[in-house]
This record gives structure tokens, C-alpha cells and sequence, in this order.
């Protein structure tokens, strides 16, 4: 490989991996701002390399948006005690890269390998939808953020454009989940249509086989297709593994929302009374969700509490006041009062003392 990220020759085989030196995160990171310590040159050409990777996929199409991880700290009794949102740094950058790097040369390389088609688990992320990316983009421009969205290549650039400018202005931060709801969701097929979010004609998931089955499958399939060696897998069999594991991940996805909530909700227990900034997040008929701008909790504020009554627009984007016509908007900023909790349901009642915007 090339300084520049370019692969100048590659090998798939069976292989031992013996290391000389094994990082946490936090050291590696040490050792690319200090420039010190063991294994810190290797560490940097690696930093270099992956930024090249980056700055590639970019340009090709990949899209940007980064979700924010919430963490928390616990007392002895596993109760939170204070939340924080994780930080992303180039130690987690780094490895994400080489492994999107390998993830694609594998599903490139099964792909390639015979004239006829060899069934194989791909990763795939079809393009946005339509309807739901209009809404959006009518939206975006209330806000003075301007969408192209006549080509899958312009509504790449839009959405990094739009990521980009998020960092500099903190309402516009509120469209990215936005414009992420009006992503399709990746699943796992034996049919390649490619990856749009991350702008890939070929991927596979085949990093992490000691977490996910697909990664399993995965391995199995290229071990039999290493070298000389040619195996077919029956793929109307292989599809339904794909369709399963499609549901078990959303599965799991779920339950890990349905976790981070839970210890969200245990955490406001104790701010009951004490009042927190934060940002309208999401609409529905009886109410608004406000996400807190610290923990990153979400609760609700209903209707009724209010002095007025309000529509709430088909696009689940503005709630407007049937005698004022005040509107309220996805990503007002807001101050709150937290009313209270309910844990089995994981809720959070909110009361709405000022809007800031």
C-alpha cells in the first residue's frame, strides 16, 4: 500500500497474527498528538494513510454523518450518575478505516474471482427515499440550508455539506438526524446493489467475526473461495441466512436504543425539578420530544400543557398554533423543567418554560 491509500498489491489467506503490542484506544491516541512512545511512527503512517482513505471515500460519494454514542458513569449499584457523549478521535478513526478498507476488498474480491456469479453475503445500502428526502429538504431550507437532490451524487454532496456546516452552526446539528431518517437502512443480502451511504460498489461485513454471524458467514465463504479454490453456497439458502440476520440486527439494534434509554430515564430520576436546555427532536399528535444538549435524553412535552393547541404538519417536521399561528420547529432551542420519569416505560415528562430561538 501507498501512502496515499492506494492498494499496489493484495494476497487473501489463512493467517497467524502475532502482535508485538496491543493498544487501548486512549494510548494510541497518546502517541499521535505526542509523536512519542513505542510504535508512534508506525502509528502516524498508519494516521496518514487512513486520513488519505478518508478524504478518497469522501470525494467518491461516502456520506459523513457521524451519530454520537452516549455513555455513562456508574456508582457501585450499576446506577448512572453522570452521562457523556463519546468522543470520536483519529485512534477510532484509524481502525474504522482499515477495516471499511478490508470489509471492501473482500466483497470486491469474491466478486470478481469467476465469470459466474459466487453466492456471497454482501452489505448493502439502497439509496435514499424520495418523499421522505423532499420533506426534508423543504425543511432544511426553512433553516437556510439548501438541498441538490436531483442526482444520488449531489444528495451525497448535500449531505456532507450540510454535516460540515453542522460543526459551525448548532441548529443545523438537529438536521442530521433528520437527514439520517431519510436514509434507507443497510441490511444483509446475497444481492450486490452496492452501499450508498458509503458511496462502495462492493461490501461485505468480514472484520468482526467473534461479534457477528454475518462476519461467520463471511469467512466461510471466502476460505472455500481462497486461491484456485471455487465453491458455490446455494443462495436462495444464503438469502434467507442474509434475511435473518437482517432481523436479529435490528433486533439487537433495538435493544441496545431500548438500554441507552432505560439508563437515560434512571439518570433523570434523580434531576426531577432542575430545568436543562435543549433541542426539539421530534413531533407526534400529543406532543413534542426534546433532546437534552448534555445527557442527550429525550423527553416529552404534551400539548395539553401548553396555552394554545397545535397542528402538527404531515412531515412531522412543524407544530402550528390553531390561534396564534406560532410555529415551532424541529431544532428550536428550548428550556425545560423535568416533571417526571417513568422507568418501566422509559419516559420523561418535560415542561416547556422558554423557547430560545
Amino acid at each position: 500500500m501507498k501512502k496515499n491509500g492506494k492498494i499496489k498489491s493484495e494476497w487473501f489467506g489463512r493467517t497467524v497474527i502475532h502482535s508485538n503490542r496491543r493498544f487501548t484506544y486512549e494510548e494510541a491516541q497518546e502517541r499521535l498528538e505526542s509523536k512519542k512512545g513505542d510504535f508512534q511512527e508506525e502509528l502516524n503512517i498508519l494516521n496518514k494513510i487512513h486520513h488519505n482513505l478518508r478524504e478518497h471515500r469522501y470525494k467518491n460519494g461516502s456520506i459523513s454523518f457521524e451519530s454520537e454514542e452516549v455513555r455513562f458513569i456508574l456508582d457501585d449499584n450499576g446506577k448512572p450518575i453522570d452521562t457523556y457523549v463519546k468522543e470520536r478521535k483519529d485512534a477510532h478513526m484509524l481502525v474504522e478505516d482499515f477495516m471499511l478498507l478490508a470489509n471492501r476488498s473482500v466483497g470486491k474480491y469474491i466478486s470478481e474471482k469467476d465469470k459466474i456469479e459466487i453466492p456471497f453475503v454482501y452489505r448493502i445500502h439502497d439509496e435514499p427515499n424520495p418523499d421522505k428526502l423532499v420533506d426534508f429538504a423543504v425543511f432544511a431550507k426553512t433553516l437556510g440550508y439548501k438541498m441538490h437532490i436531483d442526482t444520488p451524487t449531489q444528495i451525497a454532496e448535500s449531505f456532507n455539506a450540510l454535516a460540515a456546516a453542522a460543526k459551525e452552526n448548532e441548529q443545523l446539528k438537529m438536521l442530521e438526524p433528520l437527514a439520517i431518517r431519510t436514509m434507507s437502512k443497510a441490511e444483509y443480502s446475497s444481492e450486490n446493489i452496492g452501499h450508498y451511504g458509503l458511496g462502495f460498489q462492493y461490501y461485505s461485513h468480514f472484520t468482526s467475526p467473534i461479534r457477528r454471524y454475518s462476519d461467520v458467514l463471511t469467512h466461510r465463504i471466502l476460505f472455500k473461495n481462497l486461491e484456485h479454490k471455487t465453491e458455490r453456497v446455494d443462495k436462495d439458502a444464503l438469502e434467507q441466512m442474509c434475511k435473518h440476520i437482517s432481523i436479529q440486527e435490528r433486533n439487537a439494534t433495538q435493544a441496545e436504543r431500548e438500554s441507552i434509554k432505560y439508563k437515560q430515564v434512571e439518570y433523570m430520576e434523580d434531576q426531577i425539578g432542575n430545568t436543562f436546555d435543549g433541542r426539539i427532536s421530534g413531533m407526534i399528535e400529543k406532543g413534542i420530544f426534546v433532546e437534552l444538549l448534555d445527557s442527550k435524553a429525550e423527553g416529552l412535552i404534551k400539548f395539553s400543557s401548553l396555552t394554545e393547541n397545535y397542528d402538527v404538519a404531515d412531515s412531522r417536521l412543524v407544530a402550528t398554533g390553531r390561534r396564534t399561528g406560532d410555529e415551532i420547529k424541529m431544532g428550536d432551542r428550548v428550556q425545560v423543567k423535568v416533571l417526571g420519569t417513568n422507568i418501566d416505560n422509559r419516559l420523561i415528562d418535560f415542561e416547556l418554560l422558554e423557547m430560545k430561538d
